[in-house]
């Protein structure tokens, strides 16, 4: 799901939607969808400290959706990000 949800996000910005949140977050600028990530972020760790799993779950995919979102403005493929990940695994497991 998560790849599938990364390139539903890309599709938006390529064949935008009238009436779309994603692209309305797209066309606000990179700011906007920051700042986006950045509430949602707070909003994880609040649900995560004092409103239970399932308030995390709920919060955590909008963070999840909002990430993407930044990612594909910025043209991060999911790829990359996954590369990242597996350079510090193999990094630190030489340590």
């Amino acid at each position: 799901m998560l790849n599938r949800l990364y390139e539903i996000i890309e599709d938006r910005k390529q064949n935008p939607a009238e009436g779309s949140y994603t692209n309305r977050l797209l066309n606000e600028g990179y700011e906007r969808v920051a700042q986006k990530v950045g509430e949602e972020a707070v909003e994880v760790v609040i649900a995560g400290a004092l409103q239970g799993r399932e308030r995390t779950i709920s919060e955590s995919a909008d963070l999840i959706y909002h990430l993407f979102v930044l990612l594909v403005q910025q043209d991060i493929r999911l790829e990359e990000v996954e590369a990242e990940l597996e350079r510090r695994h193999t990094k630190a497991g030489r340590s």
